[in-house]
């Protein structure tokens, strides 16, 4: 079991949601010649003939971005954990070009790895209008998505269209949970130190991760309830109910709106998030009738070159990495 934290998170990284509604620290935004920058990459790319994934960093040579790429790693590593970044022309690139710039962005900030067992290394985040939602994940289609984290260092959304209506993006500090967590129900934590079992996380198949893991100064943090309760009943032993009861106090407190951040991500913006410290949520949304106008943002997990040590009980980094045959 992991060593058991009973001390407050002070660092950045601990923040509350209604502390940066007046505050715009957390988005960064391009300036006109990293736009420039940005494009001659991805001419590069095109003028080569490659698309996403097939191209590697120097087919997309960004390198007088180094200040803001470093500046953008640290930020999630040990700054707040997230950042917006906002500011890029979508309506000048087609899909497939936003992809490549996307893409080739999150070359130089890490490693991207497969996000599911085809081993897709670009997520498409849209409702695909399944007749039976609960056949695909909840992430294609429009419904209110809880709270989780991803199994990797990092995910990264560019939004490409935004819906007719909902759909706004929200992040809740996984470090603020814990403070409170520690500071009004302190009984929990050894619990949720525990190993639960989680669906897909080794190898695409059930493994074994407690909620809270802390490991050479640094508490890290995973949850995805549905994936809990699935390994959990799949492997016979549903949860108890003071683990429910546990669970049902994450949630209430990461929604708490004073603890959460809204935010509407509008076409261009580009939101990274650290998985070990931030929990991310999405509401529901009407879509337009015109396929092509739809809600649509494209997912990047990636592995990052300044990443926390992570605990041997807490697995799962690299994406799924089981591919099917």
């Amino acid at each position: 079991m992991s060593v058991i934290h009973k001390e407050k998170i002070t660092d950045p990284s601990a923040w509350k949601g209604k502390d940066l509604k007046g505050d715009d620290s957390w988005i960064y935004h391009w300036s006109d010649e990293s736009i420039s920058v940005l494009e001659k990459a991805l001419e590069n790319v095109k003028r080569k003939g490659l698309q996403v994934p097939g191209f590697t960093k120097e087919d997309f040579p960004i390198t007088q971005l180094f200040k803001e790429i470093a500046y953008f790693n640290e930020e999630l590593e040990n700054g707040k954990g997230f950042i917006l970044i906002r500011g890029l022309p979508i309506e000048r690139y087609t899909d497939d070009e936003a992809a490549i710039i996307y893409y080739g962005l999150g070359l130089h900030m890490g490693t991207p790895v497969p996000q599911n067992l085809k081993g897709d290394m670009l997520g498409h985040v849209k409702n695909i209008g399944a007749i039976d939602p609960k056949s695909v994940r909840v992430y294609e289609t429009n419904e209110y998505l809880p709270y989780h984290a991803d199994l990797s260092d990092v995910v990264g959304l560019l939004s490409l269209r935004k819906a007719r209506s909902g759909g706004m993006s929200s992040l809740s500090s996984a470090m603020t949970l814990y403070n409170e967590i520690l500071g009004k129900n302190p009984e929990y934590i050894g619990l949720l130190h525990r190993l639960f079992q989680l669906e897909h996380l080794d190898d695409g198949e059930a493994g074994f991760t407690p909620i809270f893991s802390y490991h050479k100064g640094k508490l890290s943090a995973r949850y995805l309830r549905q994936y809990i309760e699935i390994a959990q009943n799949n492997a016979g032993a549903p949860l108890s109910n003071v683990e429910v009861e546990a669970l049902d106090l994450i949630d209430s407190t990461l929604n708490n709106p004073d603890i959460r951040l809204d935010m509407m991500m509008e076409p261009g913006d580009i939101q990274f998030a650290n998985n070990y410290t931030i929990f991310h949520s999405r509401t529901s949304f009407e879509d337009y009738d015109e396929v092509e106008r739809r809600r649509h943002l494209y997912r990047l997990w990636l592995k990052m070159p300044n990443a926390r040590e992570l605990a041997s009980d807490f697995p799962g980094r690299n994406g799924i990495t089981k591919r099917e045959t």
